[in-house]
C-alpha cells in the first residue's frame, strides 16, 4: 500500500467526481446490458438454425464489445478523477 502512495497518491474524491463516476458506471451498465440482451437473442436464434460458426462467432463479438465499453468505462472514471471530465 505504501508503493501504491508514492506512485498514485490518494485523493479523496469530491461529491461532483463521485455523482460524475456513479452516472457513468449507471450508464455504462445500461449500456453492457442492452448489447448483451441484442447479442444473446442473435446467438440464440443462430444456435437455432444450427449455425454454430455464427454464434461462436457472435460469442466472441459479446466478449470485445464488453471489455471495450469496460475499458471505456474506466478512462472515463479516471478523467473524472483527474479532475479533466
Amino acid at each position: 500500500m505504501e508503493r501504491l502512495n508514492r506512485t498514485a497518491p490518494l485523493t479523496p474524491l469530491t461529491e461532483e467526481q463521485k455523482r460524475e463516476i456513479a452516472e457513468l458506471e449507471s450508464r455504462y451498465k445500461a449500456r453492457i446490458a442492452e448489447r448483451e440482451i441484442t447479442l444473446q437473442q442473435q446467438i440464440a436464434a443462430a444456435r437455432a438454425q444450427g449455425d454454430w460458426a455464427k454464434a461462436a462467432e457472435l460469442e466472441q463479438q459479446w466478449v470485445q464489445e464488453r471489455r471495450k465499453l469496460q475499458e471505456e468505462l474506466e478512462a472515463r472514471k479516471e478523467k473524472v478523477r483527474q479532475g479533466k471530465s
